[in-house]
């Protein structure tokens, strides 16, 4: 009775790690029990859920980085916040989802010129806007749910086609004078063509020029000096390079636009001023419409006339 069977086992043997299918068959793993979704939802690759050098801090991090709506906040200290795990933790996760290609951080200038760090999470490791999409790293998982996407159209356009030019954003209306008058349109004209020379940065193209000139007769008819209206366009320009400095300057034409002048009742016509004459009777200098005698004169001449 004391004997032991040398081919017996001592304790019973888990599946081995190397066939992992070994627990399917003998009725175990998991079982789906899927519904198809409708709203709020987000389709994510099983390259990344099934990820054999990712963490599993690092793959429910880029899923819910996947599902995050744009503009959201994605950094250290939101997800902080998000989560429980410490800043630490995240911070390795987050490396290693830009290692592998699922994260990408840029650092870009905002139009206020201030720097900041924008995160994009990429579905796809390494298809960028404008790569060809890559081959699916591994088959789709069988869900058991029925699949009624309809079929996407084929593609059109040829690679090697070369894209046509994006076309070119108008620019911004600009006020419209009451009285186009051809003097008032050349000082315009000339009053922008001179504002390169107080800034090199608003060099401007003749189509530019012809669409902004309404916008500064506007501005003289107001009775604004020239030099007040290139003040206007001028001053406290950013310092970065411009990129449509028409686009500028046509804001600040609409923005900045002055009031009507007020109105200014006509002033009288001057004074009637009368011809300088010499008196025919004593030589002295008199202001009369005619030559003739002046007024001290004029009674002496009258009464002689009478006497005789």
């Amino acid at each position: 009775m004391d004997t032991q069977n040398p081919s017996a086992p001592s304790r019973a043997r888990s599946a081995s790690a190397a066939n992992p299918t070994r627990t399917r068959h003998h009725g175990g793993g998991i079982v789906h029990e899927n519904t198809r979704h409708t709203t709020r939802f987000v389709v994510i690759g099983n390259h990344l859920v099934q990820h054999k050098e990712l963490s599993l801090l690092a793959i429910g991090l880029g899923c819910h980085l996947q599902s995050l709506p744009t503009g959201a906040g994605a950094d250290i200290k939101s997800l902080t916040a998000r989560f429980p795990e410490g800043p630490t933790r995240i911070a390795a996760a987050l490396r290693e989802l830009e290692a592998h290609g699922y994260l990408r951080r840029e650092r870009v200038r905002t139009p206020t010129g201030r720097i900041i760090t924008r995160t994009i999470s990429c579905n796809q490791p390494g298809n960028r806007p404008g790569n060809p999409p890559k081959a699916p790293l591994r088959e789709a998982a069988d869900t058991g749910c029925p699949d009624r996407r309809p079929a996407r159209p084929a593609a059109t356009d040829h690679p090697s086609r070369p894209r046509e030019p994006r076309p070119r954003k108008a620019l911004p209306a600009v006020p419209q004078p009451d009285c186009t008058l051809p003097g008032l349109l050349r000082t315009a004209v000339d009053l922008l063509a001179d504002l390169r020379r107080h800034d090199s940065r608003l060099l401007l193209s003749a189509a530019d020029t012809a669409h902004l000139a309404p916008g500064v007769a506007a501005w003289l008819e107001r009775d604004v000096l020239p030099s007040a209206v290139r003040r206007a366009l001028t001053a406290d320009l950013p310092d970065e390079p411009l990129r449509r400095p028409a686009a500028l300057l046509a804001h600040r034409l609409s923005d900045r636009l002055p009031p009507p002048a007020p109105f200014r009742a006509p002033a009288p016509p001057p004074p009637v001023r009368l011809p300088l004459h010499n008196c025919d009777g004593c030589d002295r200098g008199f202001r009369a419409p005619e030559p003739g005698l002046c007024r001290d004169c004029r009674p002496t001449a009258g009464t002689e006339t009478r006497t005789s």
